[in-house]
């Protein structure tokens, strides 16, 4: 499981993310000048903004007072009484799970040999086609036919980012197309879509049909108003350093929901477990 991109952006930022950043370095806008809240198609109900927020991809548990928005793996059930996120690995396989898919959906190298996120030990899936894309979103979907059936209000596709780091591979058009079909699956069973980390692509939203964006340290890296300039205060922001916090907390504590978190986001109760907000 993707959980966060901690080490990947400290050796694999291309230009193009690296240039996002650099702008983003400037003072974030105020509240005044941020894009207007986007409405999702047809009227999909997206996330409050500035709510309480728990990232639970690691492990459900039960969520914080105060808490209005929890994200959770699709193989847990949501959390009553809330907007809940449905997580689903879209890009990358699961560590173990290649026999799950067709072969040529796999994504292979000169030699024939399937291409790893090493980070993770996930193999990468093969989109560069229409036909794989088509092949590869008919499982997907299938996942998110299960977080709709469930009882999930959005779903939040990981791995938008692997073209990012497989340049010598994949397109950000390809991830553009994939990722389409995702988002009218999904608002066709009533449920709302995230842009999950890619600033880079966060200006092509309306093309792509996402809703609102789950950022992963867009404080530690200075992205949070990339993200806002496209989705309004529909973020939500995770962070995973003392650092992130502080920088997300300062300048946008007052519009987006964030939360920090342990790097496995463990649940309430391992030994590891962190949450803290503004």
């Amino acid at each position: 499981m993707s959980l966060n991109r901690v080490l990947r952006r400290c050796t694999t930022v291309t230009a193009a993310l690296a240039a996002t950043a650099a702008a983003c370095l400037l003072a974030p806008a105020p509240a005044s000048a941020g894009a207007t809240a986007p409405t999702a198609t047809s009227g999909i109900p997206l996330p409050p903004p500035h709510a309480g927020f728990d990232y639970q991809i690691g492990g459900a548990y039960a969520p914080p007072a105060g808490v209005e928005v929890v994200s959770r793996d699709r193989g847990a059930a949501p959390a009553p009484g809330l907007y809940n996120l449905c997580y689903v690995n879209a890009f990358q396989a699961q560590p173990g799970a290649e026999q799950e898919w067709d072969k040529d959906l796999l994504l292979r190298d000169a030699n024939g040999d399937v291409v790893y996120d090493g980070e993770w030990g996930e193999a990468v899936l093969d989109i560069r086609t229409a036909d794989k894309r088509r092949r590869v979103a008919a499982k997907v979907n299938g996942w998110i036919d299960g977080c709709a059936d469930k009882g999930f209000q959005a779903v939040e596709p990981d791995n938008y980012d692997t073209y990012t780091r497989f340049p010598k591979y994949l397109k950000a058009s390809q991830a553009k197309a994939f990722i389409s079909l995702l988002s009218a699956h999904a608002h066709g069973r009533g449920l709302a879509i995230a842009q999950k980390n890619t600033p880079d692509l966060a200006p092509a939203r309306k093309e792509t049909g996402l809703d609102f964006a789950v950022a992963e340290e867009c404080g530690e890296w200075n992205e949070c108003g990339a993200y806002t300039d496209a989705f309004g205060d529909h973020v939500l922001v995770v962070e995973y350093s003392a650092k992130g916090l502080r920088t997300a907390c300062s300048g946008w504590g007052d519009r987006l929901s964030i939360v920090r978190r342990d790097v496995g986001v463990s649940p309430a109760g391992s030994a590891d477990h962190l949450r803290q907000t503004c």
